[in-house]
């Protein structure tokens, strides 16, 4: 078994394949940041799209569970697999079916998500203020906007449930497609 603080990355190998496929990284980021836009634009029909997709995935990982399941059957824990590849494609189909209540219902869960992480790193900001005097603050922050997001998010129910998820989805596009371009033309740069 390798130690993970055993593993060494060699930086000039990773900067070479970056550099040599840069082309490709610029053209995801740019790809990423323009549907994060249209999804920042439209944020319900973005909202129904992640709906759509989720609803997707979990219908074929379940419907995937269950014929690996049935075919080992004799491994440990063959039910306890069966009832999460059902509950999988239940979960699919009705997403699928009714991808309008699947968004809300993924929004209760999100805000739920917010609530608890919020008030988890407002907690941790706490109880660390002594040992990080300068930089408690920022956790303090960060959970409170957190908190802050879901209160947002709840005052606008039943509405926000139309635009909440294609927001947040659109908005992870910019950012992850803004961090591609900006490793690639970085690594261009250093040719």
């Amino acid at each position: 078994m390798t130690d993970p603080s055993m593993v060494r990355v060699d930086v000039n190998a990773a900067l070479a394949a970056i550099r040599s496929h840069s082309g490709l990284f610029i053209a995801e980021g740019i790809l990423l940041i323009i549907l994060g836009l249209l999804a920042i634009l439209l944020p319900a029909v973005a909202t129904l799209a992640v709906a759509i997709v989720l609803g997707w995935l979990f219908l074929i990982s379940g419907i995937m569970g269950l014929i690996t399941s049935f075919w080992v059957r004799e491994a440990p824990g063959f039910w306890w697999a069966i009832a999460s590849a059902v509950l999988a494609v239940l979960a699919g189909g009705i997403l699928l079916i009714s991808p309008v209540q699947g968004a809300i219902s993924l929004t209760y869960v999100l805000i739920a998500f917010f609530l608890l992480q919020g008030i988890a790193t407002v907690m941790y900001a706490i109880e660390h203020r002594r040992e990080y005097s300068d930089r408690w603050a920022w956790m303090l922050v960060s959970g409170t906007i957190t908190i802050l997001l879901a209160v947002i998010i709840i005052l606008g129910l039943p509405g926000s449930a139309a635009w909440t998820l294609g927001l947040l989805a659109g908005i992870d596009m910019v950012f992850g497609g803004t961090a591609l371009l900006g490793i690639a033309l970085a690594a261009r740069k250093q040719a």
